[in-house]
């Protein structure tokens, strides 16, 4: 079962195009959730040059709530895990599973303060050691997700030598 990476009304086009191509790479689904600051019609992804679109699982929901009803559905008992800068737990101190998912939010704001409320002991982040506050959204989604699938152990043996 993969892992499901989560961009809840990501706003610019390089990124989700940089965090489609970790999970063509990975075998993870991509959920779109809510308005999205750009189009990801055939022509516009083409014209953005994205040459890997296609290989990419990508499923749309019309917003979060949308969003937990699909995956009730098809990932019963799976757990989700928050990002956010705001977060006093690190993505470090859990465990994950195979079928969980990982969710960030926009990239100006991240996610909304009542889903935060709403999951507290689901909200992780990602430490920093200077006086950046938060990473780009690419970065922050590839640094969970490796280290997710590093402990399920998704990537052991995938390099042949």
């Amino acid at each position: 079962m993969p892992l499901h990476v989560v961009l809840v009304e990501p706003e610019i086009p390089p990124n989700t195009g940089n965090v489609a191509r970790l999970c063509a790479a990975t075998a993870s689904p991509l959920h779109l959730v809510g308005p999205l600051g750009f189009r990801i019609d055939e022509h516009s992804v083409r014209r953005a040059g994205v040459d890997y679109w296609h290989l990419v699982d990508v499923r749309r929901h019309l917003d979060f709530e949308h969003y937990l009803h699909a995956r009730a559905g098809e990932v019963p008992g799976g757990r989700i895990h928050l990002f956010s800068a705001l977060a006093t737990r690190s993505y470090l101190d859990v465990s994950y599973a195979p079928g969980d998912a990982l969710v960030f939010g926009k990239e100006s704001i991240g996610l909304p303060d009542e889903l935060l409320a709403r999951f507290p002991d689901r909200v992780l982040g990602i430490p920093t050691l200077g006086a950046v506050r938060s990473l780009n959204l690419a970065n922050a989604v590839g640094i969970a997700l490796y280290e997710a699938l590093r402990q399920v152990g998704a990537l052991a043996g995938t390099f042949q030598g």
